[in-house]
């Protein structure tokens, strides 16, 4: 107990101190922290740089619209890429007003619904174009007839038709036109929170400009987000070229095959005593199944014979890697 009181100097020590003010005899009061809300939930956004492998695809896409609009339309059409981003889908849907063209689509085999917006302006212009006009603006916006309807769904087709084509060289999809609204808030794709990538392009031609939007659910990319890396790129450009030209060589490669008629057992001494016109016996007969290998290693079996006069091997079964029955 003695440790834990002060002693008389100690304790005058200690008042002279606080005297002095060399000792703060204020307790120091501590700053709240901010509590911050994190949601477990929450998506993972990819960053721009994950996407490497869909800017192959945009470059494709704008190749292919383009020559079908100028060849559809008779005129020089340019189809631009504008921009891409990730945003969340009621922000993204929001910025549209009534009517506008929206067309959600599936790109089977992967899950869920995307959506292709043609602004009303392009929507327009491009059917002025297909009446003969030269796609001039209107500066009245109104209500699709239902002529106009199977007009724009057939822009639609188009659009989609090539965009599924693009799709092929990164990774095969089968999109199928599912919904045609006019109204944004008809259009129920994903919840209002999910994040969305958006694609943007402009049309353009010598008297008008606009754009079209194409929508894609991050949660329908997620499985296949890999085959968009930098680096799956690099292995595929890399295994690619490499991969035909070795194939080609291989078929001009000489090797030997053998047919194993059959095997049989033998002591050194029987070796030593084999005379003019001795017989060895095999295990295997002229019903049974022999063997082929090439370069040493099994790969069939099948029948003994004659073709033509000349000795052959018909093949009747395939064995795998491992030498056993497929």
């Amino acid at each position: 107990m003695s440790n834990q009181i002060l002693t008389q100097e100690e304790i005058d020590a200690l008042l002279s101190a606080m005297e002095k003010g060399d000792v703060d005899i204020e307790q120091e009061t501590k700053k709240d922290v901010e509590a911050v809300l994190y949601n477990l939930t929450s998506q993972n956004m990819m960053l721009r740089g994950q996407f490497s492998a869909l800017e192959e695809v945009y470059d494709k896409f704008g190749r292919y619209l383009r020559d079908a609009l100028s060849s559809s339309l008779q005129r020089s059409i340019a189809v631009e890429f504008a921009s891409t981003e990730m945003v969340k889908y009621q922000e993204f849907i929001s910025a549209f007003s009534n009517p506008t063209s929206f067309n959600l689509f599936a790109m089977n085999p992967l899950i869920g619904s995307a959506l292709l917006v043609v602004e009303p302006n392009l929507a327009f212009s491009l059917m002025d174009c297909m009446f003969g006009g030269d796609g001039k603006p209107t500066t009245q916006i109104r209500e699709f007839t239902q002529i106009e309807h199977r007009m724009i769904k057939k822009f639609a087709l188009d659009i989609l038709t090539k965009f599924e084509k693009a799709w092929s060289s990164v990774y095969p999809i089968r999109i199928t036109l599912k919904q045609f609204e006019t109204k944004p808030e008809f259009v129920q794709l994903v919840p209002p929170n999910d994040i969305m990538m958006i694609i943007v392009f402009t049309i353009k031609g010598q008297e008008f400009s606009g754009n079209f939007h194409l929508a894609i659910p991050y949660l329908m990319l997620d499985p296949i987000k890999e085959k968009f890396s930098p680096k799956y790129l690099r292995e595929k450009d890399r295994g690619h070229p490499w991969g035909a030209q070795l194939q080609e060589l291989l078929k001009n490669t000489h090797v030997t095959i053998i047919a194993e008629l059959g095997r049989t057992t033998q002591t050194v001494r029987d070796l030593l005593n084999l005379q003019v016109e001795d017989v060895i016996k095999l295990k295997t007969g002229p019903e049974d199944l022999i063997s082929i290998s090439v370069d040493q290693v099994p790969k069939y079996k099948g029948y003994p014979g004659i073709i033509k006069g000349n000795r052959a091997v018909e093949v009747v079964r395939m064995l795998n890697t491992n030498g056993d029955k497929n």
